[in-house]
């Protein structure tokens, strides 16, 4: 954290969506590139090597930081993806790389040391011992803390680790351990982890019905709703299956996370930085968020009264959820 705050920390999935965060009053934005080296890998998402340097300059130009995502892991036996990446960015000169992968974090400090690292939430570092190691192997600055941490947790974890930390506050929840998610893989062939995209769009179909809207992932159907009901995104993690005669979400509901409630635990607890998730969301979407986290992020920063305002219509099902950082279970 810095002398005046944590950093907001924004998502952009194209140029225009960048220029919107960083209009919006962004202190950093985090991009991919346009291939399977980041995990947001969508058709028609990301930055071309000209595009990030475009980029670059836009936000240099205006004070922000441009963080690129290469937190997929490389595929056995060729790395060359993931090494071309690495190079780019440090050509491009971006202010920091977000890694996963052991042996791409090995290659980034061997290659070039003088890249800012930071450690991907894909990681799934938890706890100071594993922060401590990638500090130790790998000269990492920052890691993005799993979405499995109570307030308390990270407030903890601060005062035994010389690591910044990064924590998520808002936008999508995912049930499964982070960086350890391969369920989409058994319906499409393809997993965040591996390709970068979970429910690929070429796999995802609608089909109106008398009884309502389905949707479908490959050869699985994930929902049904009545007619005037929103249908989200088919993911298998958020699908709504009959068990035991019974249709329940098995895993998890769709549900966004917002952190605002705890905005103010957050910038107590010491975090260096907030983050927005949304990388393959409009910049419409981009521009609301980042706008309203400012402005909390700013309150919670002066000790005055937080605005909760209203990013129902930004969040999954129109539902929301403070995840882990109020959990009263053990």
């Amino acid at each position: 954290m810095s002398a005046t705050g944590p950093e907001l920390v924004c998502p952009a999935g194209t140029p225009a969506a960048l220029r919107a965060a960083v209009d919006a009053g962004a202190d950093a934005v985090y991009v991919g590139f346009r291939d399977e080296t980041n995990a947001r890998n969508f058709p028609g998402l990301n930055f071309s090597r000209a595009e990030l340097a475009d980029a670059r300059a836009y936000a240099q130009a205006r004070g922000t930081k441009l963080y690129l995502a290469i937190n997929t892991f490389a595929r056995a036996g060729d790395l060359r993806p993931w090494r071309q990446a690495l190079d780019d960015a440090a050509r491009i000169g971006v202010d920091a790389a977000i890694l996963s992968d052991l042996g791409v974090l090995a290659m980034a400090a061997e290659r070039h040391p003088d890249l800012r690292l930071h450690l991907s939430v894909q990681a799934s570092a938890a706890h100071p011992e594993a922060l401590a190691y990638y500090r130790r192997s790998f000269g990492i600055r920052r890691a993005v803390l799993p979405r499995v941490l109570t307030v308390d947790d990270i407030r903890a974890m601060g005062s035994q680790t010389d690591v910044e930390y990064e924590v998520l506050v808002f936008g999508g929840l995912c049930p499964m351990a982070e960086g350890r998610c391969f369920l989409s893989s058994y319906a499409t062939g393809r997993s965040p982890n591996t390709v970068g995209v979970c429910s690929p769009a070429a796999d995802v179909r609608y089909l109106e019905r008398a009884d309502g809207l389905v949707t479908q992932l490959g050869a699985f159907t994930i929902n049904r709703v009545a007619d005037g009901q929103a249908a989200g995104y088919p993911t298998l993690c958020k699908g709504r299956f009959k068990v035991r005669g019974e249709e329940a979400y098995i895993f998890e509901e769709p549900s966004s996370l917002n952190a605002a409630s705890v905005m103010r635990q957050l910038v107590a607890a010491g975090v260096s930085a907030l983050k927005i998730e949304g990388r393959q969301r409009g910049r419409a979407y981009v521009a609301q968020a980042v706008a309203h986290m400012r402005a909390l992020r700013d309150a919670a920063v002066r000790g005055e009264p937080l605005e909760a305002g209203d990013l129902a219509g930004l969040e999954e099902g129109a539902r929301s959820s403070t995840g882990a950082y109020r959990k009263d279970w053990q």
